[in-house]
């Protein structure tokens, strides 16, 4: 008996410009729950539903004695099947494609599985009373799913021969030391958040043991650090003579860096007014993005039934 995604892969298959626009919308709804989960702790509204799975103990649905920072709660939990409706559709895609491309699946279908377990940690994060500890791993989580899903989009555009290097290994090597720098400079975002004045709830919400200030600065110099290895990249790939693409994703990587930056500033001296704290969560969704795109487009997936090619310079690169 075939399996539903059998069934449907056995009907029908998808264009290359559909499984696009199916990844990428995994990709789309992995950053817009991003935001709303800030906007959820931003207006106070962490506890808006002070259960979970259900809302209340007693309704599944937001109340109206919940008033609206429970609309607000139940609101972002509803994006989450909106969400699982994206994976769902980049699973269908993936799957349904011929030949059967067995790694983009599994990729999608990991994403699912992320969903899952960020959903569990949320409910977590609610028994907890907001502990800023499960807050950042439940952003941590979803930053994962962010990664998954853009690595899934490019797969997408790519085949499913074995990858060939684009540019030296130095440069790759340095692609590296981005992708670790921004991953601490996410990771120290969250102890900003979770020692700051934006707790989630109007009630009593336990903060990390520091002062914000300092872990704010501390986070700065990470951004700095990643500034001058984006510059860097920057400059490498034009001396390497890197394809004009792969140049592009590390232009596209500075101007996100450039407004990443300047929102932080000016949210720190103003207060960290809350309309200036979703931007720069956003902002920071966009540059991990930046981020997964420049270190991937490093490399080349061809098909794996195209014959090799050779490319002016790919001799040194291999020798590199």
């Amino acid at each position: 008996m075939l399996t539903p995604l059998a069934y449907i892969a056995q009907r029908w298959t998808p264009t290359p410009k559909t499984l696009r626009r199916a990844a990428l919308s995994a990709v789309v709804m992995s950053v817009v729950i991003i935001v709303t989960g800030g906007a959820v702790r931003l207006t106070g509204s962490g506890l808006g539903c002070d259960a979970w799975p259900k809302c209340t103990d007693d309704s599944l649905f937001a109340t109206p004695e919940q008033g609206i920072h429970g609309a607000i709660e139940f609101g972002n939990r509803m994006l989450t099947y909106v969400l699982s409706a994206a994976v769902g559709w980049a699973i269908i895609a993936a799957r349904a494609v011929k030949p059967l491309r067995r790694g983009l699946t599994r990729l999608a279908w990991s994403q699912f599985w992320i969903v899952m377990g960020n959903a569990v940690l949320g409910g977590i994060t609610v028994w907890a009373g907001l502990n800023p500890w499960t807050v950042a791993g439940h952003f941590m989580l979803a930053t994962g799913l962010l990664t998954v899903a853009t690595v899934t989009w490019q797969r997408a555009r790519e085949g499913d021969g074995a990858p060939r290097p684009r540019v030296p290994r130095p440069v790759r090597r340095l692609s590296w030391a981005i992708v670790v720098t921004s991953v601490t400079l996410i990771a120290l975002g969250t102890s900003v958040t979770g020692s700051g004045k934006h707790a989630g709830d109007s009630s009593a919400v336990p903060r990390m043991p520091w002062d914000w200030a300092d872990a704010a600065h501390v986070h700065a110099v990470a951004a700095w650090v990643l500034c001058a290895l984006a510059v860097a990249m920057w400059l490498v790939l034009r001396v390497v003579d890197a394809p004009d693409d792969t140049r592009a994703r590390a232009r596209d990587l500075l101007i996100v860096l450039l407004l990443q930056g300047g929102v932080g500033y000016v949210q720190y001296f103003t207060g960290v007014p809350e309309v200036l704290v979703a931007a720069h969560m956003l902002g920071s969704a966009l540059m991990w993005i930046a981020v997964v795109r420049l270190a991937l487009s490093l490399r080349e997936r061809p098909s794996s039934t195209a014959p090799a090619q050779t490319r002016v310079g790919d001799a040194a690169v291999s020798a590199a």
